[in-house]
């Protein structure tokens, strides 16, 4: 019983660490979990938002978000690419933008996945 139990909470675990990976067509959308809510820069309360998913994906904005700022670590979202950048140079993969839905909170925001588009700074 001990064991079936311990294995049951492994599967739990695991299934709840899955996070779809990152859509790559525009109109696409996966569930993924938050990982880190934090500003813009480190130590800078009014330097913007951000936020990385478990997924490896991220956003990022100059402004504070408040339905950024209102999620936390582990809830899950659903993410979804609304646009791709044009002529960007060959291996510069920034500036995609994705609008997010926070499951727990209600709060939606769109951004982009880097402070820069490609071919920016």
């Amino acid at each position: 019983m001990r064991a079936a139990l311990s294995l049951a909470l492994v599967c739990a675990v695991v299934v709840a660490a899955k996070a779809d990976p990152l859509p790559v067509k525009v109109g696409q959308c996966s569930i993924t979990k938050i990982k880190v809510v934090e500003t813009r820069l480190e130590g800078a309360p009014d330097s913007g938002s951000a936020v990385e998913y478990v997924n490896g994906g991220a956003q990022v904005s100059y402004d504070t978000v408040l339905a950024i700022t209102h999620s936390r670590k582990g809830d899950v979202v659903q993410l979804c690419l609304t646009e791709l950048p044009k002529n960007c140079p060959p291996g510069d993969n920034r500036g995609k933008i994705y609008s997010a839905k926070n499951m727990r909170t209600g709060g939606t925001w769109e951004l982009p996945d880097s402070e820069h588009s490609c071919g920016g700074a």
